[in-house]
């Protein structure tokens, strides 16, 4: 009888282990994914803003751009990108959607919008940095793009983002400089 009672106690030990780390799996998987699936949103980005010969942060909209204006902070909802410098007609746009909480993706080349990142909560996405990662106040050659995405999972949302939704704030920092200088 005292064999049996101790035998079940610790099957009952290891069932509950084994149901804790089946817990934790689901958890890490969902932290996983979600960092995945920011990181092949962003590389298209990642690599047009390498690639760009010329990169203004501003206020935007898929109808308009405002660059902001030398002397204010270069903090903005946009990023406007341009494959050469010399062509302002062909661009990429960047810019986040408040009302959808969605930054979007259009090109001057195609007439489709596309999304890049749902339940993006923070209203200035774009930044025009220093090495050091001070804001800057012009539009020097040598800058970096820097790119913060806050998203934010609600109660019983309409697209959980990674299995089993287990989060509900995720922030993806990232800093971003072209390759070619002039």
């Amino acid at each position: 009888m005292t064999t049996s009672t101790i035998l079940v106690l610790l099957f009952g030990g290891l069932l509950s282990i084994h149901l804790l780390a089946l817990r934790l799996d689901k958890l890490g998987r969902a932290k996983l994914a979600a960092t995945d699936d920011a990181r092949r949103s962003l590389s298209l980005l990642e690599r047009e803003v390498r690639s760009a010969g010329w990169v203004q942060v501003g206020m935007g909209d898929d109808v308009s751009f405002n660059p902001v204006p030398p002397g204010q902070p270069q903090i903005g909802n946009a990023l406007q990108i341009y494959p050469d410098k010399s062509q302002t007609n062909r661009f990429v746009r960047y810019y986040l959607d408040e009302e959808t909480q969605r930054l979007l993706r259009l090109s001057s080349d195609d007439s489709g919008v596309r999304p890049v990142a749902s339940f993006v909560t923070n209203t200035m996405v774009f930044t025009a940095e220093d090495f050091a990662g001070n804001v800057q106040t012009n539009s020097f050659n040598n800058r970096v793009i820097g790119l913060t995405l806050e998203f934010s999972q609600l109660i019983f949302p309409t697209m959980p983002v990674g299995p089993g939704a287990f989060y509900d704030f995720y922030q993806v920092r990232t800093r971003i400089t072209r390759r070619s200088l002039e």
